[in-house]
């Protein structure tokens, strides 16, 4: 970690990792420079760009040195991007924001007063919003980001409710989850340890970020589908343990649901042709099913039979309640 003895009290650190996008990169970085709260500082890491980023990076440090530090790395993903600039951040509370997306002026002096006001917790949120990208409004609401949540978990269980930018997190949290993993979804399972050490949150009661909409998908944390199930198959169980860490009961819905998810998910690997990731995650299913362990027990010998793994039979629906994906 980076040495903290001469940083300024109250200090938000905002990591903002980049490929390839050096227009929105500028509109990310003017966001935190525009905020009403300060100190601050912007750690940008570049993940092996290959077009004009670089340049801009050096013009945005040269422009504001004492706010900005730049990092470069051969491309590695998401994930080592944000760990890299988590090394390096000083903050008494850190800020991941993606390149594509911003923030709105206030967010980090309502956030960090909220944190003030309420020491027993240890993350901020709000409101965040969706554009697309000529600045269309598509969603004054993203997610569950304008509800009161107290805790990550038992929801995490279901969905992520919130985007990457919308929470402020204190840094004894960020240090506590330990460092981001390289496969995705990285934000998911980042949070998740956190959430296994039952953390309080604290809505701010205002819009404090915008997710921007692309209609390709060329995010810095974008990628195949394919490659998208097999890093769920090492979240999934892992997601289970933070969980169960948290004290998470076995008759949740969000339990229930979460078991749902691994037979959906297992069935889907099962169709790419890896049956060795879709096993455990049957497994998981059926460890954790309160009901329908009929037909996960029914799909688990179907599979095992010769020339039924690719049938159409063993492809087609089961009943509704597998079905269940996470929002």
């Amino acid at each position: 970690m980076a040495d903290t003895a001469t940083v300024p009290s109250g200090l938000v650190s905002t990591i903002i990792p980049v490929y390839n996008r050096p227009k929105a990169l500028v509109r990310a970085v003017r966001s935190v420079l525009e905020q009403t709260y300060r100190p601050i500082e912007i750690l940008i890491v570049d993940d092996g760009s290959t077009d004009t980023t670089p340049t801009v990076l050096s013009q945005l440090a040269q422009s504001h040195p004492a706010e900005i530090r730049v990092f470069h790395q051969a491309n590695a993903g998401p994930g080592a991007a944000r760990e890299r600039g988590r090394q390096a951040a000083r903050g008494e509370f850190i800020q991941y924001l993606d390149s594509d997306d911003w923030l709105l002026p206030d967010k980090f002096a309502l956030q960090v007063a909220a944190l003030r006001a309420h020491p027993e917790c240890a993350i901020a949120y709000g409101t965040s919003m969706v554009f697309d990208d000529v600045g269309t409004v598509l969603a004054a609401e993203s997610r569950g980001t304008a509800e009161r949540v107290d805790f990550l978990f038992p929801r995490l269980l279901v969905e992520r409710w919130w985007h990457t930018h919308t929470p402020l997190f204190c840094r004894w949290i960020s240090d506590a989850a330990g460092p981001w993993p390289d496969f995705r979804p990285e934000d998911w399972d980042l949070e998740a340890r956190m959430a296994a050490l039952n953390p309080r949150l604290i809505h701010c009661d205002a819009t404090v970020s915008v997710q921007c909409h692309y209609p390709s998908p060329d995010r810095v944390s974008a990628g195949p589908p394919a490659a998208f199930l097999r890093d769920e198959a090492h979240l999934l169980p892992r997601l289970y343990a933070c969980a169960v860490l948290a004290g998470v009961p076995a008759d949740a819905p969000e339990m229930q649901h979460f078991s749902r998810w691994c037979l959906f998910t297992a069935r889907q690997l099962d169709a790419l042709g890896t049956p060795e990731l879709a096993k455990p995650l049957l497994k998981l299913a059926l460890h954790t099913a309160q009901r329908h362990r009929g037909s996960i027990l029914l799909y688990g010998l179907a599979r095992q039979l010769p020339g039924l793994r690719r049938s159409r039979w063993l492809q087609r629906d089961l009943p509704q309640a597998c079905h269940a994906l996470p929002s």
